[in-house]
């Protein structure tokens, strides 16, 4: 089993509430696109976020909660129809409801073009400026 194939596999059991035994460290993500964003925040030296947190009913990807700031990656196969985008939709209005500003990015916003995500994000973190 490749490297990569032992991190899915230990961050599945991990998400199954399976026991994974006390020498493995989990950094709590679900997947190769939260994964990445995770360590794009280590690599810019940004305020480690909490990963999968509870806001309210709601799971987030990503939360800075002193900074009231929700960071959601979004892959295709998991947010893409009619369904998906109204339930989007839904869970932006009530985290804005609870105070929080929230950041949608996409698979190859992350992969792709992280300069720009980070030039986005740094400031909120840093400043304190609200996200438009």
């Amino acid at each position: 089993m490749s490297e990569r194939e032992l991190r899915r596999a230990i961050r599945q059991a991990d998400f199954l509430g399976l026991p994974t035994g006390p020498a493995v460290e989990v950094d709590g993500t679900r997947s190769e696109l939260e994964r990445r964003f995770l360590w794009l925040c280590l690599r810019y030296r940004l305020p480690k976020p909490t990963v999968n947190m509870r806001v309210g009913s709601l799971t987030v990807d990503f939360c800075w909660i002193s900074r009231q700031l929700v960071v959601e990656t979004d892959g295709w196969q998991a947010h893409r129809g009619k369904a998906a985008f109204e339930d989007d939709r839904d869970r932006d209005l009530k985290l804005r409801a609870l105070g929080f500003d929230v950041i949608h990015l996409s698979y190859r916003q992350i992969f792709e073009r992280p300069d720009e995500v980070i030039a986005v994000i740094q400031p909120l973190l840093t400043s304190g400026l609200r996200a438009p």
